[in-house]
């Protein structure tokens, strides 16, 4: 069976303390689509200093706090992506604007009213960029250990920036993972 088996949209792809690419270190990241052409996600935990409203205008007003641009990653960081939390009992599903990714989570197009989606969402977030891999290579990662993937919370999409996300998510585990949010970002801070 492929490491990458259990990669599917909605989960969560952790780092692991040893990868120290600096795109990726200890970050998670949200799987958007998995399939036989590759992998596409976003990362969660990595605010830029751009507010939403200096490049969207439209949607400024509608972004989760604190309302700045994400890096979702190192592949096309000219490009915008946008993803969302449903509030309780709306669905995705038929919603002009929005495509479903797992659950109350949904891709919302950048072209659409934000009037009209508005009412329907907890929260969003505008990422630039995203992560990606080819056929194999994520596959490849996982076994190598830089990648813990567990399930994803639709309320990761939406985390309070100031959060330690990459921790948090961690401790939810249970044990032993729960023993990696405790590593320090700097070992010799250890």
């Amino acid at each position: 069976m492929p490491s990458d088996v259990d990669v599917e949209p909605g989960t969560l792809l952790v780092a692991a303390p040893s990868l120290l690419d600096n795109n990726f270190r200890r970050t998670v990241v949200y799987v958007i689509d998995h399939r036989g052409q590759g992998t596409l996600g976003v990362v969660l935990n990595r605010p830029s200093d751009v507010p939403v409203d200096d490049v969207l205008p439209n949607w400024g007003p509608h972004a989760t706090q604190p309302g700045s641009v994400f890096v979702g990653g190192p592949v096309e960081q000219k490009t915008a992506l946008c993803l969302a939390a449903m509030r309780t009992g709306e669905n995705p599903d038929g919603v002009r604007g929005l495509i479903g990714v797992r659950g109350p989570v949904a891709l919302v197009d950048l072209d659409a009213d934000p009037a009209a989606l508005a009412p329907k969402l907890r929260g969003l977030r505008v990422f630039a960029g995203y992560a990606g891999w080819n056929v194999g290579q994520l596959a490849g990662e996982i076994d190598r250990g830089d990648w813990i993937v567990v399930p994803a919370l639709p309320g990761d999409v939406v985390a309070p920036a100031e959060q330690d996300l990459w921790g948090r998510v961690l401790r939810r585990q249970g044990m032993p993972l729960a023993l990696l949010a405790t590593h320090p970002g700097d070992v010799r801070e250890n």
